[in-house]
């Protein structure tokens, strides 16, 4: 009987998927090698690189390159601020030609197909590169991503947590969601932008929350939700970073692989 597996899920959070770098960092430290990823947008890039050999403080690095919101990056007359190709810039250098199934570990990629309405889980001779920008397409920021005939768009539109896609493949599980909703009060409800955004957040949660029972680990703090989706500044990754090893680390206590 082939043995189970570790799993680790990733969510996705955009420049928050940081600190997913430092619980990986925590777990190196533990000798925690967990053997197969469900990963979600920024998860993707991070999982896919945990995957690739690169060191946690690689990863951050990484994060520390990209910037998006170049003006050369813009997209016009396009579904999209910002072109979604533009993104392979960064991953070439990574990844090369690699297909999913190359990489050192078992990755599941999740992103959503914006014309049949469903999530789709890239095959293992499916180019990484593809696999994470669509994963990582956040609508009306960046356009979404063509392969073939189909549109893709960020995995977390249907699916951010995808615990469930990997559960039963798991003796245990370990999860790390980097997008809890914001803790407010009446007075930050004071217009109709932010009204709709706080319901987004909390339909978005809601559809997360029932799979963090899937997990023998869960790795989440509120702090993050100080964070936003496009952190820039250096100090502000680090932090984000520093909390993810140091949620992990606090949280450790009774969890054995």
């Amino acid at each position: 009987m082939e043995k189970k597996k570790l799993g680790l899920v990733l969510s996705g959070g955009g420049t928050k998927g940081v600190a997913h770098a430092g619980v990986i960092k925590f777990l190196n430290e533990k000798n925690i090698e967990p053997e197969i990823l469900a990963c979600c947008s920024a998860g993707s890039i991070v999982g896919a690189m945990y995957a690739v050999g690169k060191s946690p403080e690689e990863i951050l690095d990484f994060f520390h390159s990209v910037y998006f919101f170049n003006w050369r990056h813009f997209a016009f007359n396009k579904p999209g601020l910002v072109s979604s190709k533009i993104f392979r810039n960064y991953l070439e250098p990574v990844f090369h030609d690699m297909a999913i199934g190359d990489l050192k570990k078992d990755v599941r990629i999740v992103a959503t197909e914006l014309v049949s309405g469903t999530q789709k889980i890239f095959e293992k001779d499916f180019k990484i590169i593809d696999a994470i920008i669509a994963s990582c397409s956040i609508p009306g920021i960046t356009t979404p991503y063509l392969v073939g005939d189909e549109m893709y768009s960020d995995g977390g539109v249907l699916n951010n947590f995808p615990a469930d896609i990997i559960q039963h493949e798991c003796e245990k599980m370990i999860g790390v969601f980097v997008s809890p909703p914001q803790e407010i009060t009446v007075e930050h409800l004071n217009s109709i932008r932010a009204v709709v955004s706080r319901s987004y957040d909390l339909l978005s949660y809601r559809t997360e929350f029932y799979k963090f029972a899937y997990c023998d680990w869960l790795i989440t703090s509120k702090k993050l939700s100080q964070y936003g989706t496009f952190e820039r500044k250096p100090e502000r990754l680090h932090e984000i970073f520093d909390i993810g090893y140091d949620t992990a680390r606090t949280s450790f206590e009774g969890f054995s692989s």
